[in-house]
């Protein structure tokens, strides 16, 4: 009889790591000049839905016309209504909404925390949780993050 040999474990990704790095993935789409972010919503360890930051579809992009922030020198996580572009968690919830696949009880993946406007949505769209590889300057979104009892997981991978 013939000796089986050892398998080999193969080395896989934790499903954080996979779905953080997909979200970075997802951001190298942004047309944004400031900053690119990736989100994508998960439920039962599958993708539902994609979002990056940019303009709304049809639309001309900021790297061809400038960034208004940027020529007003307004800081990061302020001033969001003088953007020409939609956040990723808003782009990520819209094309769920598109393709009438709900959010409720999901997890949110996403290259940076969201903004408070973001947060909002998210709040209001059942998500149950959301995990970011960078932080977000916005204490507001935060505070109602915890207020509404949606746990925010800062991961490094």
């Amino acid at each position: 009889m013939e000796r089986m040999k050892k398998s080999k474990k193969v080395k896989r990704p934790s499903w954080d790591k996979y779905f953080i790095e997909t979200a970075r993935l997802i951001s190298t789409r942004s047309t944004c000049l400031r900053r690119k972010v990736g989100a994508i919503i998960v439920k039962d360890r599958r993708i539902l839905a994609t979002g990056y930051n940019g303009t709304p579809s049809n639309v001309r992009h900021c790297d061809e016309t400038g960034c208004l922030r940027d020529k007003l020198n307004i800081p990061s996580g302020e001033r969001h209504e003088l953007c020409r572009g939609l956040h990723a968690e808003q782009n990520v919830l819209l094309q769920a909404a598109l393709y009438g696949i709900s959010v409720k009880e999901s997890v949110l993946y996403c290259t940076n925390q969201p903004c408070v406007i973001c947060a909002k949505m998210l709040i209001n769209a059942g998500i149950k949780e959301i995990v970011a590889a960078d932080g977000y300057p916005d204490k507001m979104a935060k505070d109602f993050l915890k207020e509404a009892g949606i746990n925010i997981r800062i991961i490094k991978v």
